[in-house]
């Protein structure tokens, strides 16, 4: 897991990523610094391992069973920050049910990358 604080070639500029580009190495600098260098360990030594690290912003959600099911369900956006669809945050429930999907092989086109996960 990483956050937006992690950036990638092929995200567009939204002021969210900025703002936290600029706030998180006052605010949270430890924090920022660990997914900086979370990010090239896995660009820089991981080649021999299938990886992916998800970014997501926030994770709102409900503890109880009724919003647990209706969180999960819907369109998930997975891709760059800023691309179309994109979102600043993900249903804990909905997050829970990507990774799932991702460890069942059906995120297997993000192997080796970085995306982003939100709502749509």
């Amino acid at each position: 897991m990483g956050t937006l604080t992690i950036k990638q070639p092929e995200d567009s500029w939204t002021i969210i990523q900025s703002a936290a580009g600029v706030l998180m190495p006052l605010l949270a600098n430890n924090l920022y610094h660990t997914m900086i260098n979370l990010a090239g360990v896995f660009e820089q030594e991981a080649q021999s391992l299938d990886w992916t690290i998800f970014r997501i912003t926030g994770i709102p959600g409900e503890s109880d069973e009724a919003s647990w099911r209706r969180d999960r369900e819907g369109q998930l956006f997975t891709g760059p920050i800023g691309g179309k669809g994109w979102t600043s945050s993900i249903k804990r429930s909905a997050l829970a049910r990507w990774l799932v999907d991702a460890v069942e092989g059906k995120a297997d086109v993000w192997i080796g990358k970085m995306p982003a996960v939100s709502n749509l």
